[in-house]
């Protein structure tokens, strides 16, 4: 039977556990609480931006996706062009009832823009119009364009033969109208108001109008039946198809003098220009958290001074110049970690403030979280980086003469 070799005890290696690291990180920031602590804040200011930015963001976004499921994406716009030569152009009185027999259109509604003005009585001036566009519409106008009342009823073809008028959010909002039944002078005749709608986002014309019927605009403006503007709800799965059909559907004779715009190419193009300024927001949460990273290493190279003699002690007792970097680099990366984790419920915080602030649902997405708490590590582990290798430079003697 073999004997163990003398002394081979004593040269065993040393090994530094992962828990006993973690401990000595932790011990080491615990004796330098305030420092600590404002480095931290440091990391969490920039977690924090980028959090928010991605969470506001993704907020918005969804606010708008949910604008368009609920508003849907088959609405188009016709309306008249230009001529070859520039000059403004009208649609044909035939084109509304064409555009209802074209295949893929559920709803078609023309309105057509009357050009008098409506004020709230007949002592204000008439030049004073308050932006206010006056048109005559038909009763299928709001089904077609996916509108809805605040208050009151919508033109039908009962109403829409007398002097009934329905005013758009803004234009109530100008009015100082709040409910039904209160008279206005329009054109120089009263009219009463019959309903008030809520804000259209698809069609923001609207919100600015007032809408009366299209036969008693006939009787007292001589408004004819030729749109300005014929709004159609088409078959969404053929959208692409029937937008490419009414040229020649609404116009006959010059399909190429008829405009045709789809809305919610407008929103959707709203949410992809946001993503410009998240990116910019991004760079700035992305300095701020550099700037909490300088702050980390200054900690730590500090602190690798204020301990020289701990580390010469722990080298003379056996602890190698991996133990110690692990050391210092544990606190690094806890710090970091501290400030990461401060920084990813603050922007979820702030998310939350703006979402109830915008009556919108709050999104704070899964990429933001992680990768918030990814870059305060990795800025951490950075930072801690060169104060572990000055501290494993020192030497056990160096480091036990220091005063």
């Amino acid at each position: 039977m073999r004997r163990p070799r003398r002394g081979a005890r004593e040269h065993a290696p040393s090994r530094l556990l992962l828990a006993d690291a973690l401990r000595l990180g932790a011990h080491g920031l615990s004796t330098r609480r305030a420092r600590a602590a404002l480095s931290a804040i440091g990391v969490a200011i920039g977690v924090a931006a980028m959090v928010a930015v991605l969470g506001v963001a993704e907020s918005s976004r969804t606010r708008v996706l949910d604008e368009l499921d609920r508003l849907g994406t088959n609405l188009l716009t016709v309306g008249p062009g230009e001529s070859f030569f520039g000059d403004t152009v009208t649609l044909p009185k035939s084109a509304a009832p064409a555009l209802r027999g074209l295949p893929g259109v559920e709803l078609a509604a023309a309105a057509t823009s009357v050009g008098e003005s409506v004020r709230r009585t007949d002592r204000i001036p008439e030049e004073e119009t308050g932006g206010i566009d006056l048109a005559a519409a038909e009763p299928g106008l709001l089904a077609a364009v996916g509108g809805s009342l605040a208050s009151g009823r919508f033109l039908d073809a009962a109403l829409e033969r007398y002097p009934a008028i329905v005013l758009g959010s803004l234009t109530a909002e100008r009015l100082a109208i709040d409910r039904p039944g209160a008279r206005l002078y329009v054109g120089g005749h009263w009219m009463t108001v019959v309903g008030i709608l809520r804000s259209v986002p698809l069609v923001p014309e609207l919100d600015r109008a007032a809408v009366i019927g299209y036969p008693i605009a006939h009787r007292l403006f001589g408004t004819t039946r030729s749109a300005s503007k014929i709004y159609l709800r088409t078959d969404p799965d053929a959208v692409v198809r029937t937008r490419a059909l009414v040229g020649a559907t609404a116009s006959p004779e010059r399909p190429e003098e008829v405009a045709v715009s789809r809305p919610s190419d407008a929103l959707a193009a709203k949410a992809a220009t946001e993503d410009a300024l998240t990116a910019l927001l991004l760079g700035l949460g992305a300095v701020a958290l550099l700037v909490g990273g300088i702050g980390i290493a200054n900690v730590m190279v500090i602190a690798v001074l204020e301990r020289r003699r701990e580390i010469g002690l722990r080298r003379a007792l056996g602890a190698t110049r991996r133990h110690v970097a692990v050391q210092f680099l544990c606190e690094a990366l806890l710090l970091s970690a501290l400030g990461g984790a401060l920084g990813v419920l603050l922007g979820a915080v702030a998310t939350g403030i703006y979402a109830t602030s915008q009556d919108v649902r709050a999104v704070v997405p899964a990429t933001a979280i992680a990768g918030g708490l990814l870059a305060s590590l990795a800025m951490g582990g950075i930072a801690g980086l060169y104060p572990a290798l000055r501290a494993t430079r020192l030497s056990p003697t160096e480091a036990l003469r220091a005063p």
